[in-house]
């Protein structure tokens, strides 16, 4: 069905698009300010030595930064017995191949950590064409510390931490970001996370679709429509309960 929408004469959309760009540039502004505050966040050091199973061997949190002073880690939903990775996460990691570089050379590594052990993740990877880094906490707290993989016992409470608040998770791994700085002295810091929508902005589709006219067109979670981008001519699979 067409959309229904008011037609307007071009003097009117001149109109209409200068009031909007007055709230498109507000908007702008209180983004930057949000930014500054993020920065501005108190650093928690990590006490703990973490580590990784990757393609390179043992790696701690601290090798991941890779020769940089900054690390953004992607929480992607692979948990140990998961046939394959999350859909939505899936959605998001397909923007990240081309990105990286750029993060590279302006002094942030970027990683994937997911939960299953890496034959697991390096098999997935592969289906999907990816080449950013991605490595296994699986055996280790890293992903049960940053409140993305969760225990049979709070599961069944339906009461475990995640986005920042107590609540029923209702799955067994979830997704989210966390960003983190060494220092000079090799120290680091935890100094940033987000999770749920907070996702979103890494998101480039849905940047494009917000300024399409029909949106972006979706009935209940990203998952009425998204698929993974092999599978696009399959029958809808249902939504992804941590992709609303």
């Amino acid at each position: 069905m067409e959309p229904q929408h008011r037609i307007g004469t071009k003097e009117e959309w001149l109109a209409a698009s200068r009031a909007l760009l007055a709230e498109e540039k507000a908007h702008m502004r209180a983004g930057d300010e949000l930014a500054r505050k993020r920065r501005a966040l108190p650093w928690v050091k990590v006490e703990k030595t973490y580590a990784f199973d990757t393609p390179q061997g043992r790696k701690t949190l601290a090798d991941l930064f890779d020769g940089r002073s900054q690390l953004i880690v992607y929480h992607f939903m692979l948990g140990p017995d998961w046939q394959e990775g999350c859909v939505g996460c899936s959605f998001l990691s397909d923007h990240m191949t081309g990105i990286v570089t750029h993060l590279e050379h302006h002094d942030v590594s970027y990683v994937t950590v997911s939960h299953a052990p890496l034959v697991k993740i390096e098999a997935f990877k592969r289906r999907m064409g990816w080449t950013f880094p991605w490595v296994s906490s699986s055996g280790g707290d890293f992903n049960f510390d940053y409140h993305v993989s969760f225990t049979p016992e709070q599961l069944a409470s339906k009461n475990a931490f995640y986005n920042f608040i107590e609540q029923d998770v209702g799955i067994d791994e979830q997704h989210g970001h966390s960003v983190f700085y060494k220092d000079e002295n090799g120290d680091v810091y935890h100094t940033y996370s987000c999770y749920g929508r907070g996702d979103e902005r890494f998101v480039g589709v849905y940047a494009h679709l917000d300024i399409a006219p029909k949106g972006r067109n979706e009935e209940s979670n990203l998952t009425d429509w998204v698929r993974y981008h092999d599978r696009y001519e399959d029958e809808p699979q249902g939504g992804c309960p941590a992709c609303g």
